[in-house]
This record gives C-alpha cells, sequence and structure tokens, in this order.
C-alpha cells in the first residue's frame, strides 16, 4: 500500500497527464494552437511528451514499482 504522500502525488500526476493529454489531443484536431506564439511542429509532440510523461509517472506512484 503506497503511503498518502505518494497517492497524492500519484493522482496528482495521473490527473494532469491525462488532462494534458486530451487537451492537446483535442486542439490538435480541431486546429487551434498549442501553445500561443509557438510553431505547432514542436508544441504538440513536446505536449504529447510532457503529458504521457506525467502519466506514466502518476501511475508509477500509484502502482508503487
Amino acid at each position: 500500500m503506497e503511503s498518502a504522500p505518494a497517492g497524492f502525488a500519484g493522482t496528482a500526476f495521473t490527473l494532469f497527464g491525462g488532462a494534458l493529454l486530451l487537451w492537446t489531443g483535442a486542439r490538435a484536431v480541431l486546429g487551434a494552437p498549442v501553445v500561443e506564439g509557438a510553431s505547432p511542429r514542436v508544441a504538440v509532440p513536446l505536449s504529447f511528451l510532457f503529458g504521457a510523461g506525467a502519466l506514466a509517472t502518476g501511475l508509477w506512484l500509484l502502482l508503487g514499482v
């Protein structure tokens, strides 16, 4: 069983990572800018990378691997 801080951090990272992936995907499909003033060729992959990283970190913390 994970400790309370690890559970909180895992939940926060998982929610943030999932929300970032959903938001970035929706903005990319609609053709809206992901980051104001940044090139979509750079912003979209970086947002997906950080979203997936946060999601993986949160799951790692929650599963106690």
